[in-house]
């Protein structure tokens, strides 16, 4: 019934997006000058990416690399100084026709430690308010996933709630729907798909707890493990002068509940809510997501694996110059500062429901980055991050430095 209502309201967006096509087309190209020039709307933030606006070919190539160096030390122990090649993505996109597009991305990671199809998807265009996406594609959760590019952040590492409850970068095999209309001074969007969803791996892990990025595995670009799809949705509006708001879903069955046609055990479902925000007043730019993930776990898991999990991250940036600098015409000095929460098993135990579980990591990433370019990105980082168990013993202390390249091509 969830994904009933889901669909329903989707599908509602979309006639709605139909009737306001009806307006003249001038107004709608004016709007969309309006609203799209300070920020391109989470949506197609995958299609905001230099190559594609640089190019007036057919088919189009490009990517981007990035470098860093690290030293870390976690409870007055380090390995000391380390220098990384932690991506090389290579990018693929083709405008077939005036209605049909095409986008890819492989990415290579440390090396060829991890070779990836990230991205492989088809486009349709029927109008503005609806349009049809299939293949490989981003599942539209929070605000990381899609918009993940590592040359669009001042922050080296990826938000810790981005990637160990919401698993990005996530990859899905799927197809679905998408839109957007306006409406004075907002553009409302929508995004509608079925997946094959995540595996059992979510629970049965080395990790020792629930670890929803566990569930990603090469074989769903095969086929889905318990031939029950998962939906993903995402509502937003984006305001001319306030910014962009999003609402999103993931989720469906995990677990591989049938063998050889019999059911052997009770379905058991995963579902990720995630607000997102992208904001700004002066010269300040603020944007973050808050997420919460329930997960039905097999019968016998006690309390040390949790069926709840929480996280937020919050961004804060304020560019202090902007100009040149040497030989560089349009440069900018970014200083900027990142929360980092995450709660692995959220809620008190059973055994006394006065006390709280552990399993936390909160932290703090602050920094100054140099771009030279709005393509290419220098940033220096300095992070600190407090981590309990979940008895809640005297917690663990890491602390390092980053330095770091990133630029798109």
């Amino acid at each position: 019934m969830r994904n009933i209502l889901l669909i329903s309201i989707f599908s509602l967006f979309s006639l709605l997006s139909l009737k306001a096509q009806d307006s003249t087309k001038q107004k709608i190209i004016q709007r969309v000058r309006v609203l799209d020039s300070a920020t391109v709307i989470q949506q197609n933030a995958m299609y905001d990416r230099p190559f594609i606006g640089n190019s007036k070919a057919k088919i189009a190539l490009g990517g981007y690399v990035e470098g860093n160096t690290n030293y870390f030390a976690e409870d007055g122990v380090s390995e000391g100084f380390g220098m990384e090649l932690r991506r090389f993505n290579i990018f693929l996109y083709s405008n077939i026709s005036r209605k049909i597009k095409f986008l890819a991305e492989i990415e290579f990671e440390h090396g060829t430690e991890e070779i990836a199809i990230e991205t492989a998807q088809l486009d349709f265009e029927i109008n503005q308010g609806l349009n049809f996406r299939a293949g490989i594609l981003l599942p539209q959760i929070g605000l990381f996933n899609v918009n993940h590019d590592s040359p669009k952040w001042d922050v080296i590492d990826r938000p810790l709630v981005s990637s160990m409850i919401i698993p990005s970068t996530l990859s899905e095999v799927g197809f679905g729907v998408f839109g957007k209309f306006y409406s004075g001074n907002n553009v409302f969007s929508y995004d509608a798909y079925i997946v094959n969803g995540l595996q059992d791996g979510i629970v049965y892990n080395e990790d020792g707890r629930t670890f929803i990025p566990g569930g990603k595995n090469p074989s769903t670009f095969e086929e889905d493990n318990n031939g029950t799809p998962s939906f993903n949705g995402r509502l937003a509006v984006k305001n001319s002068l306030l910014g962009e708001f999003g609402l999103s879903y993931y989720g469906g069955v995990y677990n591989s509940f049938k063998k050889e046609g019999d059911v052997v055990e009770a379905k058991r479902y995963l579902g990720i809510y995630a607000f997102d925000f992208t904001t700004s007043f002066y010269k300040f730019s603020l944007k973050g997501e808050a997420v919460y993930a329930t997960i039905d776990l097999p019968d016998g898991f006690n309390d040390i694996t949790g069926s709840e999990q929480t996280g937020v991250f919050v961004d804060l940036t304020y560019p202090i110059y902007k100009g040149k600098i040497a030989v560089f015409e349009n440069s900018q000095i970014t200083l900027f500062t990142r929360f980092n929460f995450v709660d692995f098993n959220s809620g008190n135990f059973s055994f006394n429901e006065e006390l709280k579980k552990g399993d936390e990591i909160i932290g703090f990433t602050s920094g100054v980055s140099f771009r030279p370019n709005t393509s290419t990105i220098i940033r220096a980082n300095y992070i600190y991050q407090q981590s309990t168990d979940v008895l809640n013993n005297p917690p663990g202390l890491l602390g390092g430095i980053q330095f770091g390249v990133a630029s798109y091509f």
